[in-house]
């Protein structure tokens, strides 16, 4: 089990950019699969920007070509770097952590029930 601790979150004007970092505690070997979620009232929680097995980086359809996902191993620390910002990526933003699967596969950020570990999350907010 790992903690997670989220921070870079704001309010900002559409078009701007914000860069949100989740920094790992606990076991930081590379065994676990790292993404960005985030919670809106208008929408379930969903997958915005992972990691995948290769460490190759995934995205939602709505983050693809906006929102840069990466990772700094040395530090432990996850970052989304989001820019053009629109009013409707306005939510909570949560990194998640879980253990790779036996055959050192990750469950993918469309699958949110299978990431385990939890930041508290971010707010980001989004005026138009």
């Amino acid at each position: 089990q790992v903690e997670l601790v989220e921070s870079g979150g704001g309010s900002v004007q559409a078009g701007e950019s914000l860069r949100l970092s989740c920094t790992v505690y606990g076991d930081t070997s590379a065994s676990y699969c790292m993404g960005w979620f985030r919670l809106s009232p208008e929408k379930l929680r969903e997958g915005v920007a992972g990691i995948d097995s290769f460490g190759r980086p995934t995205y939602s359809d709505s983050a693809k070509g906006r929102f840069t996902v990466s990772e700094d191993t040395s530090k432990n620390i996850l970052y989304l770097e989001m820019d053009s910002l629109k009013p409707e990526d306005t939510a909570v933003y949560s990194c998640a952590a879980v253990k790779r699967f036996a055959d050192g596969d990750c469950p993918s950020i469309d699958h949110v029930w299978m990431y385990s570990d939890w930041g508290q999350g971010t707010q980001v907010t989004v005026s138009s």
